[in-house]
């Protein structure tokens, strides 16, 4: 059973945390325990209505009294697939916290009011959505009941965002009216929308086809761990531990170990403990190669014929996540994948206002949840594939060398 991972995103009071409790609720995923603690703080428990925002409002309260959290992350499962939904918040001072929570998803879920439209918030997550590559896009439509499950209030804001979605350059995108408070459109269709032709959300998120997200042409097999047992029994084994984060590695292929450029051939695949003729993303394997070379954890093993960029200075996208500001001539710790090298920030362009896309004059230093183009000069040549053509290995992180703490996201141009 394969894994869904989305981010919801929305405004203030859009009903974000209500369509989370709502799928919980529906999908049977709220431990008995849990919903009678709901049960008795509900508001509406009088008449018998629970109130499924309060689902996540432990989060809201927590952010209430100051206390820093990245994304919180929820897990729930159907007959059809798992999921894990990326709560992040939406204002903008939080934009680090939906940059970490969208980075590894598959899709994301973009609330509009319906009372209100599309408005700058909307705008903002679409722009963060497109920058960060996610593949599939759901407008969710919310609380139609508040306009009397209008058809043209519905038509009227589908025009509007396809105009975003156009200057985006976003591709695959569902619109869907919904409820959240009543369930309209939520795992069953609501009949109380004749007009709309489509599915409902939760059938959507079952169905949505995630193979076609996996990149098979490009191989990319960033190597995690070097396997020496140095017993009598296996006194010559070495292998490449990793995962196959694109592409497909077959017996004989021609490979080039970056960034040291040394060729070689895969003389053996083995995943979970069997030899295989091939291993593909993203599959978890150990490759052999025929000729005996010093590779190490970070390493990136690939085909001969199909290489990535490698180079010691990055253009990069980067997104500031930390109190501290960034300042040129900073040194950090680049981390892209399993590889981990010495940088140092070589300049800003410029400063990416993430309501209109607008670039903004190069700042003197990036502050918190600031969105920047940069340069960085790395101590040793990285490969790396661009986030737009490859985002698995274009994507990369700055790390504070003294508290190890994450403090930059990268998207590599």
């Amino acid at each position: 059973m394969d894994i869904l991972r989305f981010i919801t995103a929305g405004s203030v009071d859009d009903g974000k945390s209500t369509l989370i409790g709502r799928l919980l609720y529906d999908s049977k995923s709220i431990m008995i325990d849990h919903l009678e603690a709901i049960e008795k703080q509900s508001k509406n428990k009088d008449d018998g209505e629970i109130d499924l925002a309060l689902l996540t409002d432990g989060l809201r309260a927590e952010r209430e009294q100051g206390i820093t959290i990245d994304v919180a992350y929820k897990y729930f499962s159907t007959p059809k697939r798992k999921f894990i939904i990326a709560d992040a918040p939406g204002h903008i001072q939080y934009t680090r916290n939906m940059v970490t929570g969208a980075s590894n998803s598959d899709l994301a879920i973009i609330l509009v009011d319906a009372r209100h439209g599309v408005i700058e918030q909307t705008r903002r997550h679409s722009i963060i959505t497109s920058l960060l590559n996610i593949p599939h896009v759901i407008i969710a439509i919310n609380k139609m009941d508040l306009v009397e499950y209008s058809q043209d209030v519905y038509n009227n804001i589908v025009i509007d965002y396809a105009k975003v979605a156009e200057t985006l350059g976003l591709k695959d995108i569902t619109y869907i009216p919904i409820s959240a408070l009543n369930g309209d459109n939520i795992v069953d269709k609501s009949d109380k929308y004749p007009w709309y032709e489509g599915r409902s959300l939760l059938d959507i998120l079952e169905t949505v086809e995630l193979a076609n997200d996996i990149n098979y042409n490009d191989p990319r097999f960033p190597v995690q761990y070097v396997i020496r047992p140095q017993t009598e029994e296996l006194h010559d084994y070495r292998g490449y531990a990793g995962k196959v984060i694109s592409g497909v590695y077959k017996v004989g292929d021609k490979v080039v170990v970056q960034p040291a450029g040394i060729e070689s051939t895969i003389s053996t695949i083995e995943i979970a403990g069997k030899e295989v003729a091939e291993a593909f993303a993203p599959q978890s394997a150990i490759l052999h190669l025929k000729d005996k070379i010093d590779i190490s954890r970070g390493d990136i093993i690939v085909n001969k014929n199909n290489q990535p960029r490698v180079e010691n200075e990055l253009e990069v996208l980067l997104c500031w996540m930390a109190n501290k500001p960034l300042v040129v001539g900073s040194k950090y710790l680049l981390q892209i994948n399993s590889r981990v090298v010495r940088a140092v920030i070589k300049d800003i362009e410029y400063k990416l206002n993430v309501n209109s896309l607008e670039k903004e004059p190069a700042p003197d230093q990036a502050s918190l949840n600031d969105i920047i183009k940069a340069t960085i000069k790395t101590a040793s040549p990285i490969p790396f594939d661009s986030y737009k053509k490859l985002r698995v290995n274009g994507g990369a992180i700055l790390i504070d060398e003294t508290s190890n703490v994450t403090v930059g996201a990268c998207m590599i141009q």
